[in-house]
């Protein structure tokens, strides 16, 4: 019965995605590593659609029940990164080396754990009609600014401002008052310039987040970078050069081009047909969060599906944006598409949430039946 409850438009959109990524993940490092990391890519793949497949045995009460130690288990693993566990690379403390040549980012998992733990708030003991009140959303807010500002110490701007833009989302979508919202992007824009003010980042940090106004800040790194992926993406026309073949691609001009910029590859290669492509299976995706959210009579699985919703859609506009050299580079993969295996996991739980969260709507739906029989 459970591979009837799936929702395949979710499933075929989000393995379109993957293996999108693992042929431009192979474009862009073959000729360095062969299949290696394209073959690690579809492993992750498997992996983590497994994970959400899983998730629609569970019930969404069960996942609501389960929030606490859900959140908990996030912040345990972002503690972590902090202590002497956590291991630096490029310039930020976000990772834990795992037996067997593996590593973790507590981070990616955080988002989850964060989506739930928001929807388990907003919505416990109370029904649909009625709208937080003001503790229950000071709570909220406490309850993501923890792993925010444990985020922020790593520092890992791109990942803190994800969560925020989630939180944001979130409370909206609850019902709370206007000012809520209002207040919560005012703080998410002083704690923006907090950080690069205070200064909370290392100036090469700074440096690196500014280059896409001025590439002259950092003319040898992300100066750079920006410069070679918008020449990557402006010269792949309509069509683009072809798989394997584009100049820029090929020829090792962007660094670690099969995570951030990954972006950059499917521009030059499959043009701009092919990035529209992959484009649209995204906003598929979070409008199909957004469908499930609008059905479903359960306050916890409609701010489950808003939260995905607004993660993906933010991690979208800004690794798009910092590959155009629109956004500022703030290291976020592109969901699905980027290498990266605790981000293949955490965006293919989430799309177990979603599909988790339509099973209140069938109870829902056969509950008069069953009043009727009485």
């Amino acid at each position: 019965m459970a591979w009837v409850r799936i929702d395949w438009g979710l499933y075929v959109a989000a393995l379109g995605l993957s293996l999108i990524g693992a042929l431009l993940i192979w474009s862009g490092t073959h000729q360095d590593v062969g299949a290696a990391l394209a073959v690690r890519h579809l492993i992750n793949t498997g992996i983590g659609a497994t994970m959400a497949v899983l998730l629609l045995r569970a019930d969404v009460r069960w996942v609501r029940a389960a929030a606490p130690w859900v959140y908990l288990a996030g912040l345990l693993g972002l503690l972590l990164v902090l202590s002497p566990l956590g291991v630096t690379v490029n310039g930020s403390r976000s990772w834990i080396h795992l037996p067997g040549g593996f590593s973790l980012q507590p981070a990616e998992l955080a988002k989850i754990a964060l989506c739930i733990g928001l929807a388990m708030i907003l919505a416990e003991g109370r029904d649909a009609t009625r709208p937080p009140r003001w503790r229950e959303v000071l709570t909220a807010w406490v309850l993501a600014g923890i792993p925010i500002g444990l985020i922020l110490l790593q520092p890992d701007l791109g990942t803190a401002l994800v969560l925020g833009a989630m939180t944001v989302g979130v409370v909206a979508a609850s019902g709370a008052a206007a000012r809520w919202t209002v207040a919560a992007v005012v703080g998410a824009v002083a704690a923006i310039v907090a950080a690069i003010r205070v200064p909370l980042l290392d100036p090469y940090q700074l440096d690196r987040l500014l280059a896409f106004a001025d590439p002259a800040r950092d003319p040898q790194g992300i100066g750079y970078q920006t410069r070679q992926a918008r020449l990557a993406i402006g010269s792949g026309g309509w069509d683009g050069a072809g798989l394997g073949q584009g100049p820029q691609t090929q020829g090792g001009f962007i660094p670690f081009q099969h995570t951030d910029f990954v972006f950059s590859i499917a521009g030059e290669e499959l043009g701009l047909l092919g990035a529209l492509g992959i484009v649209g299976l995204l906003v598929f995706l979070v409008v199909r969060a957004l469908w499930v959210a609008v059905r479903t009579d359960d306050p916890f699985a409609r701010l489950v599906a808003v939260g995905v919703a607004g993660w993906l859609l933010f991690q979208t506009f800004e690794n798009v944006g910092m590959n155009l050299g629109l956004m500022p580079v703030t290291g976020l993969p592109l969901p699905f598409v980027s290498y990266g295996g605790s981000s293949m996991f955490a965006c293919w739980l989430a799309v177990g949430l979603v599909a988790a969260c339509q099973q209140p709507q069938r109870v829902a739906a056969s509950a008069p039946l069953v009043r009727t029989s009485r």
